[in-house]
């Protein structure tokens, strides 16, 4: 095997949302690492199922929760620990994005999307990472895959860059509290991401202006997220734990 095969040998992670997109490139890159993997989905398909078949290894599972219900948020971490035989590695990917622009939004669509959002981007994520203490030992890694709209603001979807605001101070105050026990926490936060989910976007009209909002002229692809889950998680750069980092193409700059 090569040091890259090798890199997670032994290790058992958690897939929050990693079914499509940038969750199913991190779970095959984890899995080609060496890692066995617990895909979370919403509901267990066949295509879901088909996906995990196909990644090197054995020993990955399907984990189905719906992240809107807190319950099935709170025992996921639980299920994928007794699924693998414990857990090294959490990363918490899953995430919706509901249009409510405030100007032409209800209030009641606007507290319906509101309570949605921060529910599936922000407070699962805290409860699996809670439930996942129990079973991370010293030197686990926990990634929590934000947004650049954390910084920059989303006028058409408000609640969806607070709760990756509120992702991005729960990753860095649990890198200080988590610190003593020698579990890493690190943020990423992309842009657009060329993914199948984003391919419909990605190559209609709207396509030229969003790759023209970075000088390189493009999108980060989903590969290179997972790519950088992947040094987060690896051991090799333990020094980012507290770290947000920015995989945008230079798109939004702080």
């Amino acid at each position: 095997m090569t040091q890259r095969e090798q890199a997670l040998v032994g290790k058992r992670a958690l897939v929050t949302g990693g079914s499509r997109g940038i969750g199913a490139a991190i779970v095959r890159l984890l899995a080609e690492s060496g890692a066995r993997v617990a895909l979370h989905c919403r509901e267990a398909t066949e295509s879901v199922q088909a996906l995990c078949d196909t990644l090197p290894g054995e020993g990955h599972v399907v984990l189905p929760a719906d992240l809107v219900d807190p319950v099935q948020a709170a025992g996921l971490a639980a299920a994928a620990a007794a699924a693998l035989g414990g857990l090294d590695i959490v990363v918490n990917n899953a995430g919706i994005y509901e249009r409510h622009a405030p100007l032409d939004t209800s209030a009641q669509e606007w507290l319906a999307s509101w309570n949605r959002t921060l529910q599936v981007n922000l407070i699962a994520a805290a409860a699996i990472c809670h439930g996942a203490l129990k079973h991370l030992p010293s030197g686990g890694h926990i990634v929590n895959i934000g947004s650049r709209g954390a910084y920059r603001g989303e006028p058409e979807a408000p609640a969806y860059g607070a709760a990756k605001a509120g992702l991005n101070s729960l990753t860095q105050s649990l890198a200080v509290a988590l610190g003593p026990r020698k579990i890493h926490v690190v943020g990423i936060a992309p842009g657009w991401v060329e993914s199948d989910m984003t391919k419909p976007y990605l190559d209609g009209p709207e396509g030229a202006g969003i790759r023209g909002q970075s000088p390189l002229g493009r999108t980060a692809a989903d590969t290179e997220i997972a790519e950088t889950v992947l040094l987060a998680v690896s051991g090799r750069a333990d020094a980012l734990s507290g770290a947000i980092v920015d995989v945008n193409c230079a798109s939004h700059l702080r």
